[in-house]
């Protein structure tokens, strides 16, 4: 697994295009809709109401062209307001050129917490599960639907879709040992939608990359980001992010990929799969599976059940 070379000439390509970013008003958003809107781009400000007064003050006080951002208020789960915050983005600017899923929480309390008892002693629900998954999951998958829809574009053999989606998955997509349950399951889920809409994605002429970055100092790792720090390890930033998310979203060439980001380290993560894929589960097996996706792909598609 090589390590990916910034081209930082590519960021010149975020002029006059106009971006829809998914929870941007502080921590890895912020600074991917900063680094947009400093390179020329239209920045569309997406997160929930309570964080309006941070997305104004980052637009007035950040932003190199803070003419060219608006904030607007509005909640991934709910399809009525992200649609909203869709056809606002359009009223205004035109078109949407690029949309980054980023919007994400961690789970506050332990999921599996088998002492959540009533007071009869048996099982509560843990709805803080429930709420990881619909964030992290359904709203991306909101998210992604409605860029697809709004960023369609006739198929053409001849040149490369110039419109894409990033989703910010995280290595928790890839490896789940540190025990937030909800965030890895609903992760490992970002990356599914990754991988299963690449088909589609295709047709409607839209490319679909995702990020997944390490640790980063936000909101969300803010309880032991300083203890990481003192350790020494290797330390993340939102900015880094930021250009890795900016990378996959601008280079023409890149579909269906996945980018890990953590401080100096920024690899390639789906391709690398593919190719480590026969000494994984045997080149028998894979080329088995080669065979099962032309099969599929011969009678268009899964052949989806009947609704019971």
């Amino acid at each position: 697994m090589s390590q990916i070379k910034i081209d930082s000439s590519i960021l010149s390509h975020s002029a006059n295009k106009t971006v829809l970013i998914t929870g941007s008003a502080r921590g890895i958003g912020a600074a991917t809709a900063a680094l947009f809107n400093h390179h020329g781009a239209n920045v569309v400000i997406t997160d929930l109401a309570q964080f309006q007064d941070a997305a104004e003050n980052l637009i007035s006080s950040t932003f190199t062209n803070p003419q060219r951002a608006i904030f607007v208020s509005g909640n991934i789960v709910d399809w009525a307001q992200l649609t909203s915050c869709f056809k606002v983005a359009i009223e205004r600017f035109g078109g949407i050129d690029i949309v980054v899923a980023n919007a994400g929480i961690m789970e506050s309390s332990p999921v599996l917490d088998v002492d959540l008892v009533d007071v009869n002693g048996e099982l509560r629900e843990n709805t803080e599960a429930g709420r990881v998954i619909d964030v992290n999951l359904k709203g991306t998958l909101n998210t992604l639907r409605l860029g697809l829809f709004y960023m369609k574009q006739p198929r053409s053999t001849t040149s490369r879709p110039c419109k894409s989606i990033t989703l910010v998955g995280s290595t928790s997509s890839y490896f789940g040992g540190t025990g937030v349950t909800a965030y890895v399951a609903s992760k490992h889920g970002v990356l599914g939608l990754l991988r299963a809409s690449q088909s589609t994605a295709r047709d409607l002429g839209v490319r679909v990359n995702g990020i997944a970055p390490f640790l980063t100092p936000t909101h969300i790792t803010a309880g032991f980001s300083q203890r990481w720090k003192e350790q020494g390890l290797e330390e993340n930033t939102p900015e880094r992010v930021a250009e890795a998310i900016a990378l996959v979203a601008l280079d023409e060439a890149r579909q269906g990929d996945c980018v890990l980001v953590a401080g100096k380290y920024f690899r390639e993560l789906e391709s690398s799969r593919m190719s480590l894929l026969p000494t994984w589960i045997g080149a028998d097996f894979a080329e088995f599976m080669g065979r099962a996706m032309q099969f599929f792909i011969s009678i268009g598609g899964y052949v989806l059940p009947k609704a019971y």
